[in-house]
């Protein structure tokens, strides 16, 4: 305190941090990434524990024995399927109330803003049906989901065999205190969201469905099952949510607890997890798997059906089964078993899933990063921008102009605007023109979006400068400082790995662009830093991790396909990573180029 409260000590301070002030920025950049990429160094990790005391122990007996009988009834859930070419909707409510569950079922229909080419699929008509097994032993205020989604194919059809196989030796089993809700929903998210808007009274994406005529309690928690083989090597848990959410880690723990107890193989991103982190390729695995939850988390959209659970707060994941692994197998009975136990442990909670972590990162299923240890290398990127509004501000002379007059706020917003218009322009045109585009140029819809949206984003390259001639460089880049900290800052807060890498490719830009600088250069370090080539990247780095590498040609079709996928989840299931980059990122480089450009 009396280092700045001394006017002496405090002018050395300053002086001191205006005479090395690239420096010290320098040392944060690289400080920030040597943080990050410690992360996954497993002594700098904290080992996974159970902080809910219901289900700290994994003492209960499963005894789930139809495994062979749930295959059966997959086959049969498939051939029905086909020969209805869609869901089997009478098939599967005759078969539920066979089990002794109340059926209900919801019809809904989706237009999609533009066809989803992936999925070839634009005016989307399906029907949801679940099962309610009520509670014998309590008030049935609280419920349980299990859902397995009805996918195209001969995808998933084991999993909905092993729900209803699950759903009949549930029903006979006296000790359940929550109601069990067994889902099967059309459609994969669209359903699912037309489900959970039903159930919960609510309609925030524009949907049309019926509703629900019959609820359970308030959901506690929810699994979401996908096998596609009647061999399984190994189960994969996934996490990543809409949005970057993530469930409660005593999720994950419960997960990995029972899959212990049982031997079942259990994997985190596809991967293994391996003892040797002493070693260079111990360390480089958790490296990747951890990278790989920082890109899932950073894409905003939900990973399987679990993730649009998690806007309710409601704890939910995804269990996909793999078989990849030859050397091990697991059958059906091994897998309900685990879903048993794990159901009967969630059974047994008293108020939601809250004790543990909602905000981690998780190198392998027993290790894990915790909030505190990995936003100090976001807050060693976030400072450069502060230590450069504080050397402008001290002195002046930084981008060649004093403050001997300053500009009035018009001339200030001039620049602002044109750029947001910018951004409103990206965010609101590449739907609404491309019926016009499609009339008068040789492409489909979707590559009518997609395309019109990297033309206005390259148009923005083009903006006037100088928009005023008393807009001072100097105040225009603390400006630009100063909202991209608070713009960066708030969305780490949402979601650490998108404002991460936001910052990895900004921050660099932002602390050094001036009108002095040698412009070709600069310009080219800028447009190979911007929002988009950063999507780029990361795109062909996902590829890599997943170790599916594509060349140039194929990760550039990837990234039409990725900005098409955006705009659709931001349509159809309210992500909003689009209208971040496309209404705040973007305006907030163009002011940067604005000021590169300075004549």
């Amino acid at each position: 305190m009396g280092l700045l409260s001394d006017p002496n000590r405090r002018r050395a301070l300053t002086n001191l941090l205006t005479r090395l002030n690239a420096p010290i920025c320098v040392v944060c950049y690289l400080a920030g990434v040597m943080w990050f990429m410690g992360l996954a160094f497993e002594p700098f990790t904290l080992r996974t524990y159970m902080s809910e005391n219901a289900m700290g122990s994994t003492m209960v007996e499963e005894h789930f024995p139809a495994g062979e009988r749930a295959l059966a009834t997959g086959r049969e859930f498939a051939a029905h399927k086909k020969k209805v070419g869609g869901m089997p909707v009478n098939w599967l409510v005759k078969t539920m109330e066979s089990r002794g569950l109340e059926v209900f079922t919801q019809s809904f229909t989706r237009k999609l803003p533009f066809p989803d080419e992936n999925k070839e699929r634009y005016l989307v008509r399906g029907t949801n049906v679940y099962g309610i097994l009520r509670a014998p032993r309590a008030s049935r205020t609280e419920a349980l989901v299990l859902t397995a989604p009805c996918s195209q194919g001969n995808a998933n059809n084991q999993a909905v065999g092993l729900l209803l196989g699950l759903a009949q030796y549930f029903r006979s089993q006296v000790y359940w205190a929550k109601d069990i809700i067994f889902l099967v929903n059309e459609h994969d998210l669209i359903g699912m969201q037309a489900w959970l808007e039903g159930y919960h009274h609510t309609n925030t994406t524009g949907g049309d469905w019926s509703p629900l005529h019959g609820r359970g309690g308030s959901i506690q928690a929810s699994l979401s099952l996908e096998l596609s083989s009647d061999v399984i090597t190994s189960l994969d848990l996934v996490l990543e949510g809409l949005n970057g959410q993530l469930p409660n880690l005593d999720l994950a723990n419960l997960f990995h607890a029972f899959c212990q107890k049982i031997g079942v193989l259990c994997t985190i991103q596809g991967k293994l997890q391996r003892n040797d982190w002493e070693s260079t390729s111990g360390y480089s695995h958790s490296a990747q798997t951890m990278m790989l939850m920082v890109l899932k988390q950073a894409s905003g959209r939900p990973w399987g059906d679990h993730g649009l659970f998690l806007r309710y707060h409601i704890e939910a994941a995804t269990i996909r089964g793999i078989n990849s692994f030859r050397q091990y197998k697991t059958d059906t009975t091994t897998i309900g078993r685990l879903l048993e136990g794990m159901y009967r442990k969630l059974n047994n909670l008293l108020e939601r899933l809250h004790q543990s972590y909602f905000f981690y990162l998780m190198p392998s299923l027993t290790r894990f990063v915790s909030i505190g240890y990995y936003m100090p290398a976001f807050g060693l990127l976030a400072v450069i921008l502060l230590l450069r509004v504080s050397f402008h501000l001290s002195d002046r002379r930084g981008l060649g102009v004093g403050l001997t007059r300053y500009p009035g706020v018009l001339s200030i917003l001039t620049p602002v605007v044109i750029s947001h218009m910018t951004g409103v322009a990206l965010y609101c045109l590449p739907v609404m023109s491309q019926e016009m585009a499609v009339q008068h140029f040789p492409v489909s819809e979707t590559e009518a979006v997609v395309l019109t949206a990297i033309a206005i984003y390259t148009a923005g390259l083009a903006l006037p400068h100088n928009t005023h001639r008393y807009t001072l460089p100097l105040v225009l880049k603390l400006v630009a400082l100063l909202y991209l900290a608070v713009l960066l800052g708030c969305t780490a807060l949402i979601n650490f790995s998108l404002g991460f890498i936001l910052a990895l490719s900004l921050v660099p830009i932002a602390a050094f662009i001036t009108p002095h600088t040698h412009k070709p250069l600069s310009a080219a370090i800028m447009v190979l830093l911007s929002p988009g080539c950063t999507l780029l990247y990361c795109v062909l780095i996902f590829q890599e991790l997943q170790e599916t590498p594509v060349s140039l040609q194929d990760g550039w079709m990837l990234f039409l396909s990725v900005i098409s996928q955006g705009i659709l989840d931001h349509s159809l299931y309210g992500s909003l990573v689009y209208p971040l980059l496309a209404l705040l990122i973007y305006p907030c480089w163009l002011l940067l180029w604005n000021i590169l450009f300075w004549k």
